[in-house]
């Protein structure tokens, strides 16, 4: 059986507590349920019980790697759809295709913008949208 989806879920993945607890209570306060992991393996389990709105992926995480959250969320049925904001302070980085890219340091409250502009986009047009 394939994971729920909850409507206006958004899983924040940032191995930093307090940006991931600002982006936590910022979405919240935007009407959303939020939940907030700090490394990529916690995301992937969380991915086998339920499926978020929108997720938004710090790409240095411990463990797993944000790179490597999206190359496996991409690779199955289930998951490949969902938005991906991307949280980086590397100017070079490398992002995963059809991710929205916020550079850090980002105010939680663009953050919220940048997901909520995705999901409009997504929901009015095509499954991805693209802010690189």
């Amino acid at each position: 059986m394939p994971p729920v989806r909850h409507l206006r879920s958004i899983l924040v993945v940032e191995d930093d507590q307090h940006t991931r607890d600002l982006l936590t209570l910022a979405f919240k306060a935007a009407g959303f349920h939020a939940i907030g992991v700090g490394d990529g393996a916690d995301a992937l389990r969380l991915f086998d019980v339920a499926i978020p709105t929108l997720l938004v992926l710090d790409l240095g995480l411990p463990r797993v790697s944000g790179h490597d959250v999206a190359r496996e969320l991409s690779a199955h049925v289930h998951t490949r759809q969902v938005p991906i904001v991307v949280l980086t302070g590397q100017d070079d980085a490398k992002v995963p295709a059809a991710a929205c890219v916020l550079r850090k340091p980002v105010a939680a409250e663009a953050v919220v913008a940048a997901a909520e502009q995705c999901l409009a986009c997504r929901s009015a047009t095509s499954p991805v949208v693209s802010a690189r």
